[in-house]
């Protein structure tokens, strides 16, 4: 991963002012820099690495500091308000639980708890019986893990393995960190599970960054027969597979016939199929899950980020046989369904069904990526790929001789954007990612994206 050190002394910009955005200050403004001395002081530099802005409000797409700048948000805060940063509904389903005086509950009963699991299944499009909820993503990974080794205990398998994917990320802790990423992120642990089994992720270009299209078919062959090679018995020794539905820091998605063949290779050895939706639920791509893309019927799904537009909520979906595994009390934590998540999570259900975000996702994705794929034509030597549906893309760069010349141009990209008035999504490698609000109004949109091909024109030249 590469690491880029975004300007810590301030730089005089050219001043911005449109409908949307308003850039009037030198970047980061002076008066900020003691805000960043003090986090520089107190908190880990595992905190740290976005770009030099002191947040003051957010709303809808927009993001302010308090010395008059505004920009267009491209990144949902990282995909999570799908429904618009401080959306009203949400801050009033907040506001009412707050007249309430409940703020904790541990794991007691509560209304809203309820109804918020009852409006969770009745959307989920698939067989989905039962959930529970957590406070992070990485918690919701980290129990699909538990629980497709708890179905292999209870098939008498005789290994709890689970099958995952270099490159995906699933979260931070040591179970989300095993069936995550690359050896080399792996490495701090000291140990490897030896009932993790890892596969390459079929990415959709060559080692030239030119498009490839292998046929999933193929794809799942070659595969199995890795597996195979090591000794791995999928009936006997597989207790289930985790995708990450599109793999995150490219948002590339898997080949629909890759997937496919996996879910009927999962039901003829009895192994469970999950999803990790934690960056990609609740309308992002277009469905209100990206595995709908695949036409296939998970076991367990992972959600997280934009389940509530806001608090920290993640959850846990699947069948009731599967979900009722855990003894009475194993899988809880202090945090676990908080009424206020709770409440934030079933207002932003019911302002993605309102404001029919799964439309308009779909909708002014077109626009998103026919722009984007615009910009691709006219700089075929930088970008090889424009990936992702709906209303997440990402742009993918071309290495030159300079091995880190793609991922050094894609965060310094970044960097102009937010000087312009823009914000972007930084991977750390070759992609910038883009994934505003689902309720961006179409010309915002159109704005942000003139600017990120504004900018391609100057860095490109």
């Amino acid at each position: 991963m590469n690491i880029f050190n975004f300007a810590q002394k301030p730089v005089d910009v050219p001043h911005v002012k449109t409908i949307y955005r308003c850039i009037q200050t030198a970047l980061p403004v002076p008066q900020s820099l003691e805000v960043f001395e003090r986090l520089n002081r107190l908190e880990s530099r595992s905190m740290h690495g976005q770009m030099p802005i002191v947040w003051d409000r957010a709303k809808d797409f927009q993001v302010y500091d308090k010395w008059g700048n505004c920009w267009i948000d491209f990144t949902s805060t990282i995909f999570v308000a799908n429904a618009g940063h401080a959306n009203r509904l949400i801050i009033q389903s907040l506001k009412d639980m707050l007249d309430k005086d409940l703020l904790h509950t541990y794991t007691y009963a509560s209304d809203v708890r309820a109804d918020f699991l009852q409006k969770l299944i009745e959307e989920t499009p698939t067989e989905i019986e039962k959930a529970y909820l957590v406070s992070a993503g990485t918690e919701a990974t980290e129990a699909a893990l538990k629980l497709m080794r708890l179905y292999a205990q209870d098939k008498n398998k005789k290994r709890p393995g689970v099958i995952a994917f270099d490159g995906s990320y699933h979260g931070r802790t040591m179970g989300a960190a095993q069936i995550s990423a690359t050896q080399a992120q792996r490495k701090w642990m000291g140990y490897e599970d030896p009932n993790i089994f890892h596969l390459p992720f079929p990415y959709p270009w060559d080692e030239d960054g030119n498009p490839t299209d292998e046929d999933g078919n193929v794809r799942f062959e070659k595969d199995v027969d890795i597996l195979r090679s090591q000794g791995i018995d999928l009936k006997e020794d597989i207790g289930g597979i985790i995708f990450e539905s599109y793999i995150g820091w490219a948002a590339a998605f898997f080949p629909a016939k890759y997937v496919q063949a996996w879910a009927a290779c999962a039901k003829e050895n009895n192994f469970l199929i999950s999803f990790d939706e934690i960056q990609s639920g609740f309308a992002r791509t277009g469905p209100l899950f990206a595995y709908q893309h695949y036409n296939v019927k998970p076991d367990i799904i992972c959600c997280g980020k934009g389940i509530s537009s806001s608090l920290p909520l993640a959850a846990v979906l699947g069948r009731a046989d599967i979900l009722d595994l855990p003894d009475i009390g194993s899988m809880s934590s202090t945090h676990s369904a908080n009424p206020l998540s709770c409440a934030a999570g079933l207002a932003n259900l019911q302002e993605i069904e309102r404001l029919s975000l799964v439309e308009k996702s779909t909708s002014k994705g077109k626009i998103l990526h026919g722009r984007l794929n615009e910009m691709r034509r006219k700089h075929p030597k930088e970008i090889s790929n424009i990936l992702g549906a709906g209303m997440l893309a990402s742009l993918i760069f071309r290495n030159s001789s300079n091995v880190n010349s793609a991922s050094l141009l894609a965060s310094h990209i970044c960097e102009k954007a937010m000087r312009k008035g823009l914000l972007l999504v930084h991977t750390g490698r070759e992609a910038i990612k883009i994934g505003p609000p689902l309720t961006i109004p179409e010309d915002a949109l159109v704005e942000g994206l003139d600017v990120l091909d504004e900018i391609l024109q100057e860095c490109t030249q």
